[in-house]
């Protein structure tokens, strides 16, 4: 029982640190470990945020000597929430002189060990397209052939995605695709909160150097996880929303089309929408 929770408490420093270090490398601020005690030290012109705001020292994902682990992203039930803070998050701050390039995010990510995840994988799963794209799809996580392959969207689905997206006039290579999680978990079970936590960071800064026009949630667990929300795909589909002051579009994701082919005509309706955001820049408006 010891062990065990000496292995999640690894686990929890690792989410941790690669959090605190992707902020760092974002240029929020600098970390210093010489005399003086060191520590966290806001860049010039970046603030931190004030004290209410704040999040105990010993909870937010990335904060090295922490012993706590980090609490559950928070969750606002539709019903409770304000007028359109669940479908806000805050800006990407990042200016471009401080974006990351993909290249080197991924090689920073390296062979990533952050969550348990890495015990049963085969292949981490980045991410694949253009690194200009104007449209992101983000998934949940990879799934079996996903793992195999190392490649995002591979699988049935994956060529089901790959009709909507020529259905769109786009081409696979034109658009970016990618998962909130880079490993698959176990059995295609949900994500927990600690591998959100390890993951999350790193999806935040291949916005930050692709910078798309639109992003595209593919499915329940992908857009509650991304709008910080509890309210089903079927109310949250259909409207836009905002993650980072990027439009967000949630659909259903091409696995449950696949068990229920009914619904393509409301992904259709969904897709349609950012056509014309993406053609002519008209038909956005966050929570509309």
């Amino acid at each position: 029982m010891v062990e065990r929770g000496r292995e999640e408490l690894l686990l929890l420093i690792g989410a941790l640190r690669s959090h605190l270090e992707a902020e760092g490398a974002a240029g929020n601020f600098t970390i210093s470990s010489g005399g003086g005690g060191g520590g966290v030290t806001p860049r010039e012109g970046t603030p931190l945020p004030a004290a209410a705001e704040r999040p105990p020292a010993a909870s937010p994902p990335g904060v090295r000597g922490s012993t706590a682990p980090p609490p559950a992203p928070r969750t606002i039930p539709a019903e409770q929430a304000a007028p359109g803070e669940a479908e806000r998050t805050p800006p990407l701050t990042a200016s471009p002189a401080v974006a990351p390039d993909l290249e080197g995010l991924r090689a920073e990510l390296g062979n990533c060990r952050r969550c348990r995840l890495h015990l049963g994988r085969r292949n981490l799963v980045f991410g694949e397209g253009s690194p200009r794209a104007t449209l992101v799809f983000v998934g949940e996580a990879p799934g079996a052939d996903e793992d195999a392959q190392g490649r995002p969207f591979v699988g049935r689905a994956g060529q089901l995605l790959t009709r909507i997206i020529e259905a769109m006039n786009m081409k696979r290579s034109e658009v970016y695709i990618c998962n909130i999680l880079k490993c698959r978990p176990p059995g295609n079970r949900n994500p927990d909160s600690v591998e959100i936590a390890a993951c999350e960071p790193f999806l935040v800064r291949q916005l930050q150097a692709i910078r798309p026009r639109a992003i595209c949630a593919l499915g329940t667990i992908a857009a509650q996880t991304l709008l910080k929300t509890g309210a089903p795909i079927s109310t949250l589909r259909g409207r836009w929303h905002s993650y980072h002051d990027i439009p967000l579009m949630p659909t259903y994701h091409p696995a449950y089309l696949l068990r229920n082919p009914a619904q393509k005509r409301q992904v259709w309706e969904d897709v349609q929408k950012i056509m014309t955001l993406l053609n002519d820049g008209d038909g956005y408006e966050s929570g509309g």
